[in-house]
């Protein structure tokens, strides 16, 4: 059965002296942890300012993408933000420090908000997704209407894009998104 809850993956790093290696995805590795989506895009993203604040993001169905995040240079905190209409967990969120050094990634499902804070300069995120981008389908809720306790100073306003800054609040949403019966979790 598919995971329907955001997962936090911690891939094994071999090393020696000339570095390490370490298998990002593994498809019989990640079904055996109930990730059986199709892959079938990667992106990737650079944020020169730290404080870049990108989300919080989704697709509706039937264009709805599970995605795969890991930061490949930097920090970032990673969220997933329970967007599912009745779910007892509405609202709450999941949250992970990404970074370069510890390789871990963030599995976001279906029915959750996705988003990220840049906590050094210069930070590199790439993530796969189980569905190809659709403008129509595109869509999300404001930053700071969820409740999330992003890692900056009280004082600080994170860099925001033009469509992130017109995003409505969670209070504002109909979620198209069904509950599952899946209440949202502590990552492990």
């Amino acid at each position: 059965m598919q995971s329907t809850l955001p997962t936090l993956i911690e891939p094994r790093r071999h090393g020696d002296a000339r570095g390490w290696f370490t298998e990002v995805y593994n498809e019989a590795t990640f079904a055996e942890r109930g990730i059986t989506c199709r892959f079938v895009q990667d992106n990737h993203s650079m944020s020169a300012p730290r404080f870049t604040l990108r989300g919080l993001h989704f697709q509706r169905q039937p264009h709805g993408q599970d995605k795969l995040v890991r930061c490949i240079r930097g920090r970032i905190f990673d969220v997933a933000v329970d967007v599912r209409k009745g779910s007892p967990t509405y609202g709450q969120y999941v949250g992970a420090e990404l970074t370069a050094e510890n390789g871990h990634q963030l599995f976001v499902p279906v029915g959750f908000a996705h988003g990220f804070l840049t906590l050094e300069e210069d930070c590199e995120v790439t993530y796969k997704v189980s569905s190809l981008y659709a403008p129509d389908c595109d869509g999300g809720v404001r930053w700071d209407s969820c409740g999330i306790d992003w890692p900056m100073p009280a004082s600080t306003v994170p860099e925001l894009s033009p469509k992130d800054v017109k995003l409505p609040t969670l209070a504002d949403f109909d979620s198209p998104f069904p509950y599952d019966g899946s209440p949202l979790a502590p990552l492990a």
